[in-house]
């Protein structure tokens, strides 16, 4: 239940993980879920004392990106960035490679080293053709850094090969670059609408109320005869089937 729920509803992902921590709490998975929950409803303290947990139980690594991520949420910037250069890094796959360097980033942007997050974020994954699972949201954050950092050709540039391998939506590349080319959103139904209300409509036309009683009132009398009328019909089926009986 806490993986159905944690994108859609992660507060309720959370309660479930709660239930599953009494029941259970000696089951590095359900350390792991529970530490999911935390971090999805931004409890990054709970969220990284559960990782560690789950870390000590299997001592995997593979949390290590998600903890240090809880250090950024924590206001941490500078324990996430000695995590992204700890040992454990090198044991993880290319996958958690790539999501230390993304958390990396993120902290440099925390201390204000926009220009050094830039740098964190270049590398063979980035210049790669190639599409990965990991590779929109690469390409998402190089963007954004370039971005913050007054780079906007180059920041669109990347926005649109994010938005190339982004084939699931993981991303709002789209967005982002509708905004660098000064597309705006308006909602065709907002309160400017240039069509009457209902209210106002109906005191345009005074005698709109009385016709549509007056419809209801038919509209009532035409349905308790369609109401006879069925029943009428029912009556002649049950003397047909009475007849072809005898």
């Amino acid at each position: 239940m806490v993986a159905r729920l944690l994108d859609e509803d992660p507060e309720q992902a959370y309660a479930y993980s709660r239930i599953a921590l009494r029941l259970a709490s000696r089951v590095a998975a359900v350390r792991e879920a529970a530490g999911f929950a935390a971090y999805a409803t931004q409890k990054y303290a709970e969220a990284l004392a559960e990782f560690r947990a789950s870390r000590r139980m299997t001592g995997s690594v593979d949390l290590w990106p998600v903890m240090a991520d809880c250090e950024r949420g924590l206001g941490r910037p500078e324990r996430a960035m000695d995590m992204a250069g700890g040992p454990e890094v090198q044991k993880l796959d290319k996958a958690g490679q790539v999501e230390m360097r993304l958390v990396a980033a993120g902290a440099r942007r925390d201390m204000g080293q926009i220009e050094a997050a830039i740098v964190t974020l270049q590398g063979p994954e980035l210049a790669s053709t190639a599409v990965h699972s990991w590779t929109p949201r690469l390409r998402y954050a190089y963007a954004d850094a370039l971005l913050e950092a007054g780079r906007e050709d180059e920041a669109r540039e990347w926005f649109g090969k994010a938005l190339e391998a982004d084939k699931d939506g993981a991303t709002d590349a789209s967005d982002r670059l509708a905004q660098l080319d000064g597309v705006e959103f308006v909602d065709a139904m907002g309160e400017d609408d240039e069509h009457p209300s209902t209210a106002e409509a109906e005191a345009e036309a005074p005698g709109a109320a009385e016709q549509d009683d007056e419809d209801d009132e038919d509209d009532g009398v035409e349905e308790y005869y369609d109401e006879d009328d069925l029943e009428i019909e029912e009556v002649e089926d049950d003397d047909a089937e009475g007849s072809a009986k005898a």
